[in-house]
């Protein structure tokens, strides 16, 4: 009988203990901070609760960077991180926070917009806890996040989700996906006062762009194109017909649908004056039949479960030795935000958005993303700030 006890008792302890140091673990993930330095275009920062307040004291309350230019002109707001494990996006546009000098017009930018999915992972799907990107200085470290808000602060799902206003019935895991839950309610489920906040911003300020920046499978048909309503596919079709005669990257253009609710690039222009847009670039990191998820397939692109995919020409982009390296799905997300302003702005001049200091897809192929991102040490304390 002791001994029974005593085998139990060791049992106990050796699984508190697996779980103990494994919670660690994800605490310090959870709590990590990433220092993003403010570059001279930025003016203001401020929580996304400033206009939804029913997210204060959430860990979905996100940070809001404005960049005004010199001369009045229209506004775009830049919204990555809606899945927090499409990465690229939350690169390109903390690349437009540390670089952009906006010369006409307003650029919003949220660069954590699921900022709880942000701060959790699927370590049961093998994902690593972070990435390192090398820069000029040293390296750059980030969060890996998960597609979805965390079950903590989210909790509990219901069994089915029931999309407000139009009530179509989505995956009860779609209340923790906030590109499902567009236009939001300011008293809904966490991600719907996400959403809800940025409308009131698009509302409020008379936002004319909306871009949401985001990765997809090469598996899956909607990758590396531009997603666009009705009112929007005039400047998705120039602006890709554009970058690929000019810049020589295939981006097409995808109509959004109707029938499904809760997208950014549905919602935002059914519910608004302004012009919604959305972003994918290929991500191999996040297809089913690949090797381990580690962190040099996040950031090579290369596997060979889906070069041997594609000469099969079972994927729905071009595929070889080379992979999808990372700097390749920023710079794309770059290039392909810039023709969108540069497009609207020749059709509405009196309205127009000039940026300069972002570099465009050819750059930062060459370069390396990394070269873009700043020394937070050697930057002055007050331009630092981590999110």
């Amino acid at each position: 009988m002791r001994r029974e006890l005593t085998n139990k008792l060791s049992l106990g302890l050796a699984v508190a203990l697996i779980a103990l140091l494994g919670g660690i673990d994800l605490y310090r993930h959870r709590h990590f901070q990433v220092p993003i330095v403010l570059g001279p275009g930025v003016t203001k920062v401020e929580p996304l609760s400033a206009y939804s307040p029913r997210l204060k004291g959430t860990l979905a309350d996100t940070k809001v960077f404005t960049l005004e230019g010199r001369e009045p002109g229209g506004k775009v707001i830049l919204m990555a991180s809606s899945h927090a494990n499409e990465p690229a996006g939350t690169l390109a546009a903390l690349m437009f926070i540390e670089n952009a000098v906006v010369e006409k017009g307003t650029v919003i930018v949220i660069p954590f917009f699921n900022h709880s999915g942000s701060r959790a992972t699927r370590p049961g799907d093998g994902y690593p806890l972070y990435f390192d990107i090398p820069t000029d200085w040293g390296r750059k470290r980030f969060r890996m996040g998960n597609r979805d808000a965390a079950p903590l602060e989210a909790w509990p799902d219901p069994d089915v989700y029931i999309h407000f206003p139009d009530r179509q019935l989505l995956s009860y895991i779609d209340v923790r996906n906030s590109n499902r839950t567009w236009p939001g309610r300011s008293n809904g489920p966490l991600m719907e006062r996400v959403t809800w906040g940025a409308m009131e911003i698009m509302r409020g300020q008379k936002v004319d762009i909306a871009i949401d920046l985001h990765g997809a499978e090469t598996m899956f048909p909607v990758t590396n194109c531009i997603v666009a309503p009705e009112k929007s596919m005039r400047i998705a079709t120039l602006a890709s017909l554009t970058v690929k005669a000019m810049e020589g990257f295939e981006n097409h253009v995808e109509s959004s649908p109707s029938g499904f609710r809760g997208l950014s690039h549905r919602e935002i222009g059914d519910y608004s004056d302004t012009l919604p847009f959305l972003l994918e670039a290929p991500i191999p990191f996040l297809d089913q039949p690949t090797g381990p998820k580690t962190v040099k397939l996040l950031l090579d692109g290369k596997d060979p479960f889906l070069l041997s995919l594609s000469r099969k020409k079972k994927l729905f982009v071009p595929y070889d030795e080379a992979g999808w390296p990372l700097d390749k799905r920023v710079g794309q997300h770059l290039s392909v935000t810039l023709e969108i302003l540069r497009q609207y702005s020749k059709k509405t001049p009196d309205r127009a958005i000039k940026i300069g200091g972002v570099p465009r897809y050819a750059e930062v192929v060459k370069n390396g993303v990394g070269h873009y991102f700043h020394d937070p040490s050697a930057a002055k304390p007050d331009s630092v700030v981590y999110h």
